[in-house]
């Protein structure tokens, strides 16, 4: 069933050409963050290294012994692709200690409470009109809805994110790798 929650929600990438080399590298991302299924949310991370920035923006920001802890918490983990569109500096300016209050906040907006699965948030956006608005850690929320075949976040500022691997499981909670960093106000 988790399978078929994965395979409906990459479906659409299938659809074009351009995207299928995205979606079997997303596929073989998400089946090598699974081999480390029975670590922490930090330790599936650290093992993948297509999230080597998010793991190091989280040291910064002083997370890891919070993302290791009993949880349960539901992660939309940015990729490192996710990373890179951010405007040049950005990354650097908020990994500075001066700022690890600011990515702290950032972080924490990718983080609800909780292990909410794929089918459970498409039923929370079916049971909710088509919309659901999942309040993440840091207080902020984060509208989830269905585009197509993919579950797309909207950020407080209107940025989207696709979600482009779901069910990524690890011993403290669930992981679902997005494509775009979301922003907190």
């Amino acid at each position: 069933m988790l399978a078929s929650a994965a395979a409906l929600s990459l479906a659409a990438c299938a659809q074009e050409p351009a995207e299928t080399d995205t979606m079997a590298d997303e596929t073989a991302m998400a089946d090598d963050m699974t081999a480390a299924e029975s670590g922490t949310i930090v330790d599936v991370a650290s093992s993948n290294p297509d999230f080597s920035t998010l793991v190091t923006a989280v040291n910064a920001a002083d997370l890891g012994a919070t993302l290791s802890g009993p949880g349960p918490f539901t992660v939309f983990a940015p990729n490192d692709a996710a990373f890179a569109k951010l405007p040049a500096g950005t990354l650097e300016d908020l990994t500075k200690p001066e700022n690890k209050q600011a990515l702290a906040d950032i972080l924490t907006y990718h983080v609800v409470s909780g292990d909410v699965n794929a089918e459970a948030l498409t039923k929370m956006i079916s049971d909710n009109g088509g919309t659901a608005e999942l309040t993440t850690v840091n207080g902020a929320m984060l509208t989830a809805k269905v585009d197509g075949e993919n579950v797309v976040l909207t950020d407080a500022a209107g940025n989207m994110s696709t979600v482009t691997a779901t069910d990524v499981d690890a011993s403290n909670g669930v992981i679902h790798v997005i494509d775009t960093v979301v922003m907190p106000s």
